[in-house]
């Protein structure tokens, strides 16, 4: 009960605190959502139109996510903050997980803003929803733990989300988010075939689209799993570089 109530309290406060925070809404939300709105306008049609939103998707869940973390440790490392979230008897896992909770939350919510833009330019009919909201949550929790290893490692918030950037602009076009894997090199395809955002936008583009390269079953699969390597890969992480 005790880590409960400590999972919503920092839950709670990174809401509260940081949601407005300016590299917040400038890399998270004006960004991807300028970029969408860029594409929806300049679109040829409905078709094209549809086929955008599963990559749109993604990178405002990417961006939106990984901006979060971002400001979330490094605010709080420059003001101590952190450090006293560190030595609280509170499980290490549950603080990690709350800080990732806080930038789902913020990533999901990125998802669901071009897909309502989307609204007004085609007909959403045939959308397989449980598995797009799966998708869209395991896209939101890959992205929230590679924006807390790159936070992790920076001191300043510039700092995190230029070395974030150095992961996400590559993953926009490695990943099947606006180019499929099928037109790319050969190489770049063995690579994009390694990254799990890749199977997290075929589930997109599944559920959007009913267009499905891999098995969705093998791509959910794979994604749980890489999510549980990284969290246990960020805390020990952190507990290397902040505790020992």
């Amino acid at each position: 009960m005790k880590n409960l109530i400590a999972f919503w309290q920092i839950l709670k406060k990174d809401i509260n605190n940081y949601y407005l925070k300016p590299p917040n809404i400038s890399w998270g939300i004006i960004f991807p959502l300028s970029w969408a709105l860029m594409q929806l306008l300049r679109s040829p049609g409905e078709v094209w139109i549809k086929e955008l939103l599963p990559g749109l998707m993604a990178m405002s869940v990417l961006f939106g996510t990984t901006s979060m973390l971002a400001v979330t440790i490094t605010f709080e490392r420059r003001a101590r903050a952190f450090d006293r979230l560190l030595i609280a008897p509170v499980r290490l896992s549950t603080l990690v997980a709350a800080k990732l909770s806080g930038a789902i939350v913020f990533g999901i919510f990125n998802a669901f803003l071009p897909l309502i833009f989307g609204t007004f330019f085609v007909s959403l009919e045939g959308i397989n929803w449980a598995l797009m909201l799966i998708a869209v949550f395991l896209l939101a929790a890959l992205a929230a733990l590679l924006g807390l290893l790159v936070a992790v490692s920076a001191r300043e918030v510039f700092e995190a989300q230029t070395l974030s950037n150095f992961f996400r602009f590559p993953l926009l076009f490695l990943c099947g988010f606006f180019l499929p894997i099928t037109q790319l090199p050969k190489v770049l395809r063995i690579l994009s075939l390694g990254l799990p955002f890749t199977y997290g936008a075929d589930l997109l583009k599944g559920a959007l689209l009913g267009k499905f390269i891999f098995n969705p079953l093998f791509s959910l699969a794979l994604m749980v799993i890489s999510c549980v390597l990284l969290f246990l890969l960020c805390q020990r992480s952190i507990a290397k570089r902040w505790i020992l």
